[in-house]
């Protein structure tokens, strides 16, 4: 008698670490899937990108050629989710994913300077004073960076509301965090980015419209004047005007310049086919006519970048100026993000498009890891259907080992 409770008790214990080893196995798998769809995956992907090659001048030495070039990235319309609209899952998933893929673009790449083309929140045209700071901390949580990089940022439409909408306290709160004005020029390595409140191109005469078209104008001013000393033409109206690099500048801004809608856009992330064809805002979709020759006349841009359409786009404006529409850094816009990386020089420059994840990848690997675990779990009860015998089979023969 005393035998058989032992061989029981024996039996007992070996079916207890036979089915705890089983579980053990289960949740190893489970957080192997967890580990690569939510880490090890951005590592992958991104991994395969690559900073563009770009023509330097000859007459430069290897090192200062190489030195010479500004490892620029550019990301749009992350559209962090705010207390009305956002709902606590959503948020979870769409800023781990645009965190996880922005600092593993910065470990990887090490770009000298990050810009984001407006939208950086969702709901800045409405937020009240609480909620506002508590989207700042989760942005700067999200796009912490090294000291090495900058990250400079343009104001779109819903951190500060559409024109009607636009007013200082937004743009001063906004200006505060980021230190943007409705007009900004910046530097780096001899290039010249100017930074362009394009909400405030209305065109319509009011106060903050008329202070960003009068900075915008000085800053023109400027350019052209250092582009004529560099060709020894100065005149007297430039004589007191700051020196600055003769490079043409590139525009950094949020709202596309006018073009009709997108039919001539192309590439895996360009707009839908059914959408392509929708004549375009002016004022909202795109900026006005008016608005965009004063942009091109005033700076004559050697490049342009902007955002909000969430889609990506390459248009020629006069026949020679490229813009490069960026589309949106996160899963809540499209299910292919991307970013922009710019290998860029005082006289050329070269992009490359770095696609992120794909959501519907991440989703169809989650759906085949919770496919086997169910079916390895009702092999391991014996509960398999004839098709799936062979599961049944296997989990047996382990446990015979």
């Amino acid at each position: 008698m005393a035998t058989m409770r032992s061989n029981l008790g024996i039996m007992k214990i070996l079916h207890l670490k036979k089915r705890g080893c089983f579980l053990l196995k289960l949740l190893c798998l489970v957080a192997l899937v967890l580990i690569f769809c939510e880490f090890l995956i951005y590592y992958v992907v991104i991994f395969q990108c690559h900073w563009p090659e770009v023509k330097i001048e000859a007459h430069r030495s290897s090192k200062q050629s190489s030195a010479s070039v500004l490892k620029a990235m550019f990301l749009s319309d992350t559209h962090l989710l705010g207390e009305i609209k956002g709902h606590w899952l959503d948020k979870l998933r769409r800023e781990w994913q645009m965190e996880r893929a922005f600092q593993t673009a910065l470990s990887l790449l090490v770009p000298d300077i990050v810009f984001i083309l407006g939208d950086v929140f969702d709901e800045g045209k409405w937020s009240f004073s609480q909620a506002w700071a508590d989207d700042v901390r989760r942005f700067q949580k999200m796009f912490r960076h090294p000291v090495c990089t900058e990250l400079m940022v343009v104001v779109g439409n819903h951190d500060i509301g559409f024109h009607y909408e636009m007013t200082a306290y937004k743009l001063k709160r906004f200006a505060k965090v980021f230190n943007f004005t409705s007009g900004k020029l910046i530097t780096r390595k001899g290039v010249n980015f100017v930074m362009v409140n394009s909400v405030a191109l209305e065109g319509d005469g009011c106060t903050i419209c008329s202070r960003a078209e009068a900075k915008l104008m000085k800053l023109s001013h400027k350019l052209n004047c250092s582009q004529q000393q560099e060709e020894n033409h100065s005149k007297k109206r430039c004589s007191d005007v700051e020196q600055l690099p003769a490079s043409e500048p590139i525009l950094l801004q949020h709202y596309p310049l006018y073009r009709r809608n997108d039919a001539e856009c192309a590439g895996e992330d360009s707009a839908l086919p059914e959408e392509k064809n929708i004549p375009f805002k002016e004022k909202y979709d795109v900026l006005s006519r008016e608005a965009s020759q004063k942009l091109l006349w005033w700076f004559h841009p050697r490049l342009i970048l902007s955002g909000h359409t969430h889609s990506a786009c390459e248009v020629l404006h006069n026949g020679k100026i490229p813009e490069i529409s960026v589309p949106s850094f996160s899963w809540r816009n499209r299910n292919n993000p991307s970013f922009i990386m710019g290998s860029i020089t005082p006289t050329n420059f070269s992009l490359y498009k770095c696609f992120l994840p794909l959501e519907s990848r991440v989703v169809t690997i989650y759906c085949i890891a919770g496919a086997l675990l169910g079916v390895l779990i009702l092999a391991h009860l014996q509960l398999l259907s004839p098709p799936f015998y062979f599961a049944q089979h296997l989990i047996r023969k382990h446990k015979a080992v």
